[in-house]
């Protein structure tokens, strides 16, 4: 087998995304009589030297083709992890001093790519090899069995380095390595993350998250941090089988923070996964332009499709092997799910992340169209016709009306968004207070008590009846009776059409706001709660028919996930296109009359 890829010079690590911040003196950091000249958030190749030669000199390889023999990192593990993850640092203005800039790192591939491998030596450079007095390194997986997968590959190279045989003492019993000199250890956790909020952690790895009940222990161990000068805390995992589960979370955040640096910037994520739809793809190629390795297709038997979730393929992962495995997932289709899980590291289900956030983005308007509150503009847009999307969700959850407004080629989209109190503090638990900054701001609405108060919903939005001439209106058949009968009533509207969330009702209206959105006509106008609506939003495919799409609501009890805000705008889309609207030349019209299911202006 090969054991190198394409030359390094294909990874331009200076081009690589960092944050825009000069602060700070020259770094001057030095390796081997190799200066760092640079100042500001840089990446500094001396720092990002000595993690390679350590693992070079110090360690080597316990398993596979490559077994004892030196470290020698592979170029997509050097180049595209390991450098870039050591070696971006700015200025820390707490500590006076340079610092990594990752705290946090996600490694998503598939099976038998090296995951526990890099690892476990990851996890032996933090120990000894990071300057760190004290270090606490732990390693923890579903159970013990699990994250002696890790340490075992850790302890097997402490055995076979003779720096390290002599430096570090095995205590067998409670499977943990001590650092003497420095007074470190590295241990074994298990799942249960009871007692284990004690720690402060130096290194942190949490291995094959889809294994893992719940994020207790990735909670426990990342609000432990922050007492060290450059900790780093690190998920390894094969794509999840289950939507709703932490892994899932987790996955779908380190895609979107690989896409989008500038989104979490202390945030490392290393993806690999065969896409599923053609957006996604496109989405790959516009994130790693000219990559050797991108899927050409999204066939998951075509083997030029194989080396994007699989790096390690023709190195120390067997090509044949993976020939063998596709074959049998063709003939028996119980074996398929397997193949696309654990080979292609796909998640095997009828559902994909849908918006790409950097059209929705760039669909919001210029500059003068970012909107600082939600009525900071709206004054302009008054007496225009409109059409409206209502997700009334349950009264104990955020609930969404949108309103459209044509403009020439454009339409704008109006939200209000609606949360009582309890559900409010809920949701802030699961994203760093976000909702409680969109309450002061204006974006939502928040009624007193542990149920929505329907009398203020009822009063906005009898004001934008009053200030639009709302053409047709839809929403969501979970919105009972009384209710579409009262706004209704509030907004003129003489009927408005109620449906359920399904393949069928929703098809159309979700087709036509993609559209807008990709033509940039979609003008969003910046509003923060609409684009975490669209940012977390999946939609599932019909299995009878992949044309058909629907939203998915996320499970709100185990996830801070809220889509409300993208139905709404479906549905209002969908009335859009039920009762369209035609501004005739005055010429020909003095007056324009605006007509709603037989109620005329």
């Amino acid at each position: 087998m090969q054991t190198t890829t394409s030359s390094p010079a294909s990874w331009d690590l200076e081009a690589r995304w960092r944050p825009d911040d000069h602060t700070g003196p020259v770094c001057s950091y030095t390796f081997r009589g190799n200066i760092c000249p640079k100042s500001g958030a840089h990446y500094c190749e001396p720092r990002a030297d000595r993690v390679v030669t350590f693992f070079a000199r110090m360690l080597v390889h316990v398993k596979g083709p490559l077994v004892r023999t030196p470290f020698i990192l592979l170029d997509w593990q050097e180049f595209e992890i390991i450098r870039p993850l050591f070696g971006e640092v700015q200025w820390s203005h707490e500590w006076g001093t340079y610092a990594r800039r990752y705290r946090i790192a996600y490694i998503v591939v598939a099976r038998k790519n090296g995951k526990s491998e890099i690892a476990a030596a990851i996890q032996l450079y933090m120990l000894v090899g990071d300057d760190e007095e004290s270090a606490e390194v732990y390693c923890a997986a579903k159970d013990t069995k699990q994250a002696g997968k890790v340490f075992e590959p850790a302890l097997r190279m402490t055995q076979l380095s003779p720096a390290l045989s002599k430096r570090l003492v095995h205590n067998k019993n409670a499977r943990r390595l001590i650092d003497e000199k420095s007074g470190s250890h590295y241990e074994i956790l298990t799942a249960d993350a009871e007692g284990e909020l004690g720690h402060n952690p130096h290194a942190f790895n949490l291995d094959e998250v889809l294994s893992q009940p719940d994020g207790s222990m990735w909670e426990a161990m990342t609000t432990a941090a922050g007492a060290r000068l450059q900790e780093l805390l690190y998920a390894t995992t094969t794509e999840t089988d289950d939507d709703s589960s932490f892994g899932a979370d987790l996955i779908d955040e380190a895609e979107k923070t690989q896409e989008d640096p500038a989104r979490a910037p202390h945030v490392f994520s290393f993806v690999r996964k065969l896409p599923h739809s053609q957006d996604e793809l496109d989405r790959l190629r516009e994130t790693f332009p000219g990559h050797p390795h991108l899927p050409v297709s999204l066939d998951p038997f075509e083997e030029a499709n194989w080396k994007w979730p699989n790096p390690a393929l023709d190195q120390f992962k067997s090509r044949d092997a993976m020939r063998r495995q596709a074959l049998d997932a063709r003939n028996d289709p119980a074996k398929e799910n397997g193949f696309r899980q654990f080979q292609t590291n796909q998640r095997v289900q009828q559902k994909f992340r849908w918006m790409p956030m950097h059209l929705y983005r760039g669909s919001g308007g210029d500059a003068n169209d970012i909107w600082l509150r939600p009525d900071y503009h709206r004054k302009r847009l008054l007496g225009k016709p409109g059409w409206a999307g209502f997700d009334l969700a349950a009264r104990s959850d955020l609930t969404a009306w949108c309103t459209l407004i044509p403009e020439k080629q454009w339409i704008h989209a109006l939200w209000r968004f609606w949360l009582p109190e309890a559900a409010l503090r809920e949701l802030d638990k699961k994203n760093d207070d976000k909702f409680s900054k969109w309450v002061k701001q204006g974006w939502i609405t928040s009624t007193p008590g542990p149920v929505l108060d329907y009398e203020q919903v009822y009063t906005d939005v009898a004001k934008d009846a009053e200030d639009f001439d709302l053409l047709a209106a839809d929403c969501d058949v979970w919105s009972s009776a009384p209710v579409i009968q009262r706004i209704e009533n509030d907004t003129g509207l003489w009927e408005i059409e109620a449906y359920k969330n399904d393949f069928s009702s929703m098809t159309l209206g979700m087709n036509e706001l993609m559209a807008l959105v990709k033509t940039g006509r979609f003008l969003h106008h910046g509003n923060p709660v609409a684009e975490f609506c669209f940012d977390s939003v999946e939609v599932r495919k019909a299995p009878y028919n992949p044309d058909l799409i629907r939203p998915d609501k996320p499970e709100r009890g185990k996830v801070g996930k809220r889509i409300d805000g993208v139905p709404a705008a479906a549905m209002a889309c969908n009335a859009m296109l039920r009762e369209p609207y035609e501004e005739e030349a005055p010429q020909e019209r003095p007056k324009i009359v605006i007509s709603s299911r037989g109620r005329s202006a």
